[in-house]
């Protein structure tokens, strides 16, 4: 993979944009010939983000829109297209992707979601105390 080390460091904020909004590691890949920007998601899915419709191009400011693609990687080759987005910024492509792929029914929900973790303030039935109790009483 001769370009990836040019790709990588031509598109370095594309890069640390769709790392920074997947909150996952991304990284320029070879795909049949063509350098795309991949982000490996769980449930052997990944996004490829390109910016032309044969890749990455030479010039990353020169092109006009970016391409997402969320695919399921199947077995020998068998990869699914899940949803794709086109967009002029690249992060607005990614969102759209996944809206797409959330509308379609293509989202798999995970048992843990983030940001679904009880303050420290708030007290569950299952702590012996129910919200209306203080939770000093007793101390």
């Amino acid at each position: 993979m001769p370009l990836t080390k040019k790709f990588s460091d031509m598109y370095d904020d594309a890069l640390a944009a769709l790392a920074a909004a997947s909150q996952r590691p991304a990284a320029v890949v070879n795909v049949e010939g063509h350098y795309a920007i991949r982000v490996d998601l769980e449930y052997n899915r990944c996004v490829l983000a390109t910016n032309s419709p044969r890749g990455l191009w030479d010039e990353p400011d020169a092109s006009g829109s970016w391409r997402v693609r969320i695919m399921q990687i199947g077995d020998e080759g068998t990869d699914t297209l899940l949803s794709q987005a086109q967009k002029p910024w690249l992060i607005d492509a990614f969102d759209a992707a996944i809206d797409q792929l959330e509308s379609a029914g293509h989202a798999i929900v995970a048992d843990a979601e983030f940001g679904a973790i009880a303050h420290a303030d708030e007290r569950s039935p299952d702590c012996g105390l129910s919200s209306d109790e203080d939770p000093s009483a007793g101390i």
